[in-house]
């Protein structure tokens, strides 16, 4: 990026606002905060102070972030399309993002995040608007589009190369005729969706919205799923999440006490046992690849119930991917403790993410599993004081008699024999 960059951007989910904010402070204290709008942020960077690469990776609650150009109004699409391209003019970015903040909480009266019809048809127009280039010293990826710049989606998004696209230019639409401007790098997968946000569609047959979460989650952790592998899933009622495992050839132990749907049950790949976790026998775990567990409960309530299958002797799961319920948003400050807590079952690569399709809550990736040792018993290792020690007084002559009392100390009168 420039290096000119004082402020940086962050956009995220209608309401964690606090929490990003508490969270930048904690990770990034180099960073103060200047002006928000719901789900849009921006924060100065000190004078003197750099920032590491992944720097918004390590936040929870952003769902995109890079590097804050300015904000753009004017009073025609032209005049802002003008304005857009002379702030972009020394970002050398080869592919262009345009999508707009969330306007509600997710799930408000049906309230989906995502790209819209607007942001879509203002991508359009400014790649229309852009200044003519030379595209004689240009790289061969620019030289591709007519305008310079591809719109999002233009490349193979499957597993491109970073080095193929480094830069992206973003335009955030805050309000329809105020408009931000920044870039950010082509490090992540999340990174190569227009603010972070997912393409994926609900299938007209699944059974819940379920399927995109769990979609959104394999896409994200990148978990190396392979058909015929078999999943665990811990909350799987009615059974959109499980669905989208069908759908991949994974099989499929769904755990619920609830009803699955039918269409879920009528799949030969798909094996329900209801009853509560606690109440299946560890050894239906042995033998599984992966667990994920997704239930109404709090954090560590959630934590407990999945610890109690990981650590049964024989269970190996290559990974986990969990959703920790924010029942409060105070919860948020304790996502550190909650992760420390997965890497000590022995998990070396613990992530987590707020996700699109999440709501008040957050996905958890675990994966590299190596058993811990085990913890010695208490006590275990201190030298036990010998026989002799044990009796020794405080004159420190092991095996003496009782000694005389100490100084100042009258020894008691012997009675008297009686008559």
């Amino acid at each position: 990026m420039p290096e000119s960059a004082l402020f940086v951007y962050v956009t995220c989910q209608v309401g964690a606002e606090p929490a990003l904010k508490n969270e930048v402070a904690r990770v990034c204290p180099a960073l103060r905060f200047a002006f928000s709008r719901p789900g849009f942020l921006t924060f100065k960077l000190a004078p003197h102070a750099s920032l590491p690469e992944n720097w918004s990776d390590r936040l929870v609650f952003a769902r995109a972030a890079g590097q804050c150009l300015g904000k753009v109004q004017g009073t025609t699409p032209e005049n802002r399309a003008r304005t857009v391209w002379e702030l972009l003019t020394p970002v050398p970015a080869t592919e262009l993002h345009v999508w707009p903040r969330d306007r509600y909480t997710p799930g408000y009266r049906d309230y989906e995040p995502g790209l819209t019809a607007e942001s879509q048809e203002i991508e359009r127009f400014l790649l229309s608007q852009r200044p003519a280039v030379s595209t004689e010293s240009a790289p061969a990826e620019v030289q591709e589009s007519p305008a310079g710049l591809r719109p999002a989606g233009a490349a193979d998004g499957t597993n491109p190369s970073v080095s193929e696209t480094p830069l992206v230019a973003d335009v955030i639409v805050v309000e329809p005729e105020e408009w931000w401007v920044g870039c950010h790098k082509l490090q992540t997968r999340v990174s190569r969706l227009p603010g972070g946000l997912s393409t994926a569609q609900l299938p007209e047959t699944a059974v819940s919205r379920a399927w995109l979460k769990m979609e959104e989650a394999v896409n994200w952790s990148a978990f190396p799923l392979e058909a015929g592998q078999t999943v665990v899933e811990i909350g799987s009622a009615p059974g959109g999440a499980s669905q989208y495992l069908l759908s991949r050839g994974l099989k499929v132990i769904g755990v619920d006490p609830a009803e699955m749907a039918p269409a879920v049950l009528a799949d030969p790949q798909f094996r329900h046992i209801r009853k509560r976790s606690k109440e299946v026998p560890r050894s239906e775990f042995i033998g599984v690849d992966w667990l994920t567990c997704d239930v109404n409960l709090p954090p560590n309530y959630t934590l407990d119930t999945v610890k109690a299958i990981v650590a049964h002797p024989g269970v190996r799961f290559k990974g986990l991917l969990l959703t920790l319920k924010l029942v409060e948003w105070s919860l948020a400050d304790e996502i550190p403790k909650f992760l420390s807590r997965i890497r000590s079952w022995g998990f070396r690569d613990v992530t987590a993410r707020q996700l699109h399709h999440n709501r008040q809550e957050i996905c958890v990736a675990a994966t590299g599993f190596k058993a811990p040792k085990p913890h010695p018993p208490s006590g275990a290792g201190a030298r036990r004081p010998s026989a002799s020690k044990s009796k020794t007084r405080s004159t420190g002559k092991p095996g003496s008699r009782p000694g005389k009392p100490r100084a100042g100390r009258p020894r008691p009168a012997k009675p008297k024999p009686q008559d």
